[in-house]
């Protein structure tokens, strides 16, 4: 099947309402805070949404809903270890969601990124 969206732009623009485009904005800065920590980080849209790889290897993933985005680190032994600090937010076992107008935890976002790259040996 082939992806609805070919880049983060185009995921992005999908996002917007007639009051504007909170959650593409939102997914961009996402996106751009890890990559102030991690410039080899690159977009790739996998089952129709952003995905963040470094060097191949999935490493973040987003997804916008009506009301909250869903952000998910891809070990999914991660997040247990990160529950003090997504305290307050709605988790399960792989995800959890935030605002659609969060303003982005680079201290977060760097920590689960460099989680996920510690379990693949590439930290």
């Amino acid at each position: 099947m082939a992806s609805k969206f070919e880049t983060l732009e185009e995921y992005c623009a999908s996002l917007a309402t007639a009051q504007g485009n909170v959650r593409g904005d939102t997914v961009k800065r996402i996106v751009t805070t890890i990559q102030l920590d991690y410039p080899r980080a690159i977009v790739k849209i996998a089952w129709n949404v952003p995905q963040v790889q470094i060097d191949g290897e999935y490493v973040f993933g987003i997804n916008a809903a009506k009301g909250w985005l869903v952000l998910a680190s891809w070990n999914p032994e991660s997040l247990p270890s990160f529950a003090a600090r997504l305290e307050g937010y709605e988790m399960n076992a792989r995800t959890f969601r935030v605002p659609i107008d969060w303003e982005p935890d680079r201290d977060l976002l760097r920590d689960l990124v460099a989680d996920r790259l510690a379990q693949l040996g590439s930290a």
